[in-house]
C-alpha cells in the first residue's frame, strides 16, 4: 500500500464530517423550535418528536466521534507510512475503514429514525385536516 491509499479518503471524510455538523445544527435548531411550542401549549406529537430527536442527537454525536476517529486513524495510517512502517499503516487504514463504516451505520440509523419523526408529524397533519374536514361536513344521507 502506498501513501496515496489513505490520502483518498480525505476529501470523503472531510465532506463527510461537513454533512454531520449541517445534520446537527439543523436537530438543534428544530429542538429549539419545539421547546418552545411545548412551552407555550402542551402537545402529544411535539413530545413523541423530542423523544426522536433525542435519539437522533445521540446518533449524530456518534456518527460525528466515529467519523472524527475515522479521519485521526486515516492520518495515523499515512503518518506510518510516510515512516515506511507499512504493517502500521496498514492496520491503521484498516481501522479507518472500519470506524468510517460505523459512521455510515450511525448515519443510516439516525435517517430511519428521521423518517419515522416526519411520519408522526404527517399523520398529527392527516388527523387535525380530516377533523376540521368531518367538522364541516353533513352526514351521509342528510340533505
Amino acid at each position: 500500500m502506498t501513501l496515496t491509499t489513505p490520502a483518498l479518503l480525505f476529501p470523503a471524510i472531510s465532506l463527510l464530517l461537513l454533512a454531520y455538523t449541517n445534520r446537527f445544527l439543523v436537530l438543534s435548531q428544530i429542538i429549539r423550535k419545539l421547546a418552545d411550542e411545548e412551552k407555550t401549549h402542551h402537545q402529544e406529537v411535539a413530545t413523541r418528536q423530542i423523544e426522536l430527536l433525542h435519539k437522533r442527537v445521540v446518533l449524530t454525536k456518534y456518527m460525528q466521534v466515529a467519523g472524527v476517529l475515522s479521519f485521526l486513524l486515516c492520518t495515523l495510517s499515512m503518518f506510518g507510512l510516510y515512516l515506511h512502517l507499512e504493517l502500521a499503516g496498514v492496520v491503521l487504514f484498516g481501522a479507518s475503514l472500519i470506524s468510517l463504516s460505523l459512521s455510515l451505520i450511525f448515519s443510516l440509523w439516525e435517517v430511519l429514525i428521521s423518517t419515522n419523526a416526519l411520519n408522526v408529524q404527517v399523520a398529527a397533519l392527516g388527523q387535525k385536516g380530516g377533523n376540521k374536514e368531518s367538522a364541516g361536513r353533513k352526514p351521509p344521507g342528510a340533505g
